[in-house]
């Protein structure tokens, strides 16, 4: 009976081993495509930040030899108006993502901190009861 017990701790140790290794490495997994992800979003946000500053300058520059034309057509102002409007918010809320996203990839380069975090947590405070 003794035999059968460590047999089967030793089964259980070698299966959670087995099952231990295999979750590392889907993690590891999952750490790779997401920083790739990342890197392909934070270009291609840069990317469209890029454009929308060109736009932004075009419609500048559009608006100003709309206003030298003699006849001023009011449908066109006001479109080109909402249009600049629309393409400056574009504009805002890509630079507030590339922030983010820059926020993000310094938040998760820093594996350290959690490691830094584990160990403040598991040191006890002075005067603490626990």
């Amino acid at each position: 009976m003794f035999f059968a017990t460590i047999i089967l701790i030793l089964l259980g140790a070698l299966l959670s081993l087995f099952t231990a290794v295999r979750a590392l490495r889907a993690y590891l997994r999952y750490r790779r495509a997401r920083a790739a992800f990342q890197i392909e979003v934070t270009d291609e946000v840069a990317r469209l930040a890029a454009r929308t500053d060109e736009l932004e300058r075009n419609l500048s520059a559009l608006d100003a030899r709309a206003a030298e034309l003699p006849v001023r057509i009011s449908e066109l102002q006001r479109n080109l108006d909402n249009l600049q409007v629309l393409t400056k918010a574009l504009g805002t809320t890509l630079r507030q993502v590339q922030r983010v996203l820059s926020f993000n990839a310094l938040k998760t380069l820093s594996a350290d901190r959690i490691g830094r975090m584990a160990r403040k947590a598991s040191v006890p405070k002075k005067g603490s009861l626990g």
